[in-house]
């Protein structure tokens, strides 16, 4: 089995309600220990940014998912790639909201303390959730 980490952007549908953020992080808290695969979210009431990790046949499930999700659009993938151990093996889906604690981390990883994860490499967007899971509590 290879590891792979998949990192994606979207953008929230026009029918995206507030509960439905609630609805993906526990469906995919429950999916994912369930196959195996660990990440994090990050979200701004605009934006998704997602890691997963884990076996690529099951990564590849999960983003073929999100691919036909009606809550998605505009979704880019920004880095996908094997690898030899999980960043996130703690977390079946840790969450991190936009807040005042995030935009120093945003501003480093990108051109404006503004999250706006289109305007990242796939390199830049994952280093800053590793900066995010060091310096914010996940939720």
């Amino acid at each position: 089995m290879f590891l792979t980490r998949l990192v994606y952007t979207s953008t929230i549908a026009d029918n995206f309600s507030p509960q439905d953020i609630e609805a993906i992080i526990e469906i995919a808290r429950k999916n994912n220990r369930k196959h195996n695969v660990t990440g994090m979210l990050c979200f701004n009431r605009k934006y998704f940014l997602q890691c997963l990790e884990g076996s690529r046949t099951q990564v590849n499930k999960i983003y073929y998912n999100i691919l036909n999700d009606p809550r998605h659009s505009n979704i880019i993938m920004l880095d996908y790639k094997e690898i030899t151990s999980r960043e996130f093996s703690e977390w079946s889906m840790g969450y991190i909201p936009e807040s005042s604690l995030t935009a120093p981390i945003n501003l480093k990883f990108s051109g404006t303390p503004e999250f706006d994860p289109y305007k990242m490499s796939g390199e830049s967007a994952f280093q800053m959730l590793l900066a995010l899971r060091e310096s914010v509590p996940s939720l």
